[in-house]
């Protein structure tokens, strides 16, 4: 176990247990994780593990890491994976930095992600508590630098318990440094196929075929790597053993997994996208009221947004609100409209989500899950019934609408927003509500889980024009377990 500063770890603590509430024992279960988790674990902590195997519920665990990551205790990345092979592409400190192209020097491919597909969310204990042998990669051997730093070990095949990473093993040829200057040589024993390398710390690579009658003589490949690329002055390689230099003419220094891939793995003309154990991604972080309110320097890059596949979209509207100003004055009615705020925040936070923005007495809400943003829409109108029974007249009244689909992340105002048709569609299937109801489109209507959640509601169907959407479009109408409907 490596040295912990204990005064500052229990400085860290106090102010993670001051923040909020904590379920029992949490805190001592987070300690014993940043105490005696091994150097992988706590450097790549996953809050989705942290909930599995300690027990905790899933918005607390997400909570914990990111009140931990605010107080210095943890540091927070966001690391792009690849698809295919698990590999840590590049690993951001900062959302602003974040691109969605990557690359893949060991797959050979490149392409374009998306905030929740593979962007995760990882957390590292901070040098300054815990320092690691892994918070300085120069220090690293080869092997710790490919196997505990560049890799994600959860990736599996498909339908299968078999991980990438056993699978590629079996694969490796050899794997060394690449001191700048310097010739370094490795010896293979090459089967019929192909044969790449890869430097996983730039994604730079290269691919040859082995093919042939196998020789016994070994066959020399010399390679250039200049930092950025490799050239190899060979076409192809026969099966057989091989002798591999690689003249490093570059000024840092580089290293090398060489792989021999099987010919029936070259054929398959579409790689298998991986099953990785539960991660938080991007898109879930993003959706985190937590996140937002913590980490308010928190921008995507200005130049360009995030793509996400899906975001739930919530959109609130308090019915009446002119009237309601002119019954009360302008200063009781814009205190009763901000605790109808305060309800609607509370809603969002406990079901993942968050308020995004307010637009007048409005409110956008964001989801990365829809069955989260229906079951906001039916807490919100439980809870403003609730306080409309227990205060006196005039009520508050709300309409909602939600949608979900694809959207972008883009800075707005200095704020984290969502841009895009599904946020137009969002907002317009609101206006299709009257008091006290919820307008669901298609798309979350049907998503997994949400006809269940609306059992013991009385759903109504019908199609709608929405401006800015060709034809009409089907609504469904959400009323039930909300008595109060007064109009506004």
């Amino acid at each position: 176990m490596s040295l912990i500063d204990e005064r500052l770890l229990e400085s860290k603590m106090t102010e993670i247990e001051q923040a909020r509430a904590w379920s029992p024992r949490v805190i001592s279960k987070f300690e014993t994780l940043i105490r005696s988790g091994d150097e992988v674990t706590v450097y790549r902590a996953n809050p989705l593990a942290f909930t599995r195997d300690r027990g905790v519920t899933e918005p607390e665990a997400i909570d914990l890491f990111l009140h931990a990551s605010r107080a210095g205790l943890l540091d927070m990345h966001w690391d792009i994976l690849c698809p295919h092979s698990g590999l840590v592409l590049e690993s951001f400190g900062k959302l602003r930095s974040l691109r969605s192209h990557f690359v893949c020097g060991l797959c050979d491919i490149d392409g374009q992600t998306e905030l929740d597909d593979f962007i995760e969310v990882s957390f590292a204990v901070s040098p300054q508590v815990r320092p690691l042998s892994l918070h300085d990669a120069e220090s690293l051997s080869v092997e710790d630098l490919h196997w505990k730093l560049r890799f994600s070990s959860t990736g599996r095949f498909p339908g299968g318990q078999t991980r990438f990473v056993d699978f590629l093993r079996g694969l490796i040829r050899g794997m060394t440094y690449l001191p700048a200057g310097a010739t370094t040589t490795l010896q293979a024993e090459l089967d019929p196929g192909g044969i790449s390398g890869v430097n996983v710390q730039t994604q730079a690579g290269f691919m040859l075929p082995v093919a042939g009658p196998r020789v016994t003589t070994p066959t020399r490949l010399r390679i250039t790597y200049d930092g950025q690329r490799f050239t190899a002055d060979l076409a192809a390689l026969p099966p057989g053993p091989a002798v591999v230099e690689v003249t490093h003419t570059g000024s840092r220094r580089g290293s090398l997994l060489l792989t021999n891939w099987p010919a029936e793995v070259l054929a398959v003309p579409t790689k298998p996208t991986l099953e990785f154990d539960p991660y938080l991604s991007g898109g879930m972080l993003l959706t985190r009221q937590t996140f937002r309110k913590l980490f308010r320097s928190e921008r995507v890059d200005e130049q360009e947004g995030l793509g996400v596949r899906q975001v739930a979209l919530l959109f609130t509207d308090l019915k009446g609100s002119t009237a309601l100003y002119e019954q009360l004055g302008d200063l009781n009615a814009y205190a009763l409209v901000r605790e109808h705020f305060a309800l609607l925040d509370a809603a969002a936070h406990a079901h993942a989500g968050a308020i995004v923005k307010t637009i007048g007495d409005a409110v956008m809400a964001a989801f990365s899950r829809p069955v989260d943003a229906v079951a906001a829409a039916l807490q919100i109108l439980q809870q403003i019934d609730q306080f409309n029974r227990g205060h006196a007249a005039p009520a508050i009244i709300l309409k909602i609408g939600a949608h979900c689909g694809p959207s972008i992340a883009v800075k707005l105002n200095e704020n984290l927003d969502y841009f895009g048709q599904t946020v137009n569609i969002a907002a317009r299937v609101q206006s299709c509500a009257g008091a006290a109801e919820i307008c669901l489109t298609e798309a979350l209507y049907t998503a997994p889980g949400v006809r269940e959640l609306l059992t013991g509601h009385d759903v109504v169907e019908f199609d709608a024009p929405l401006r800015g959407v060709q034809g009409d479009a089907r609504v469904y109408r959400v009323t039930g377990g909300s008595p109060s409907k007064q109009a506004g």
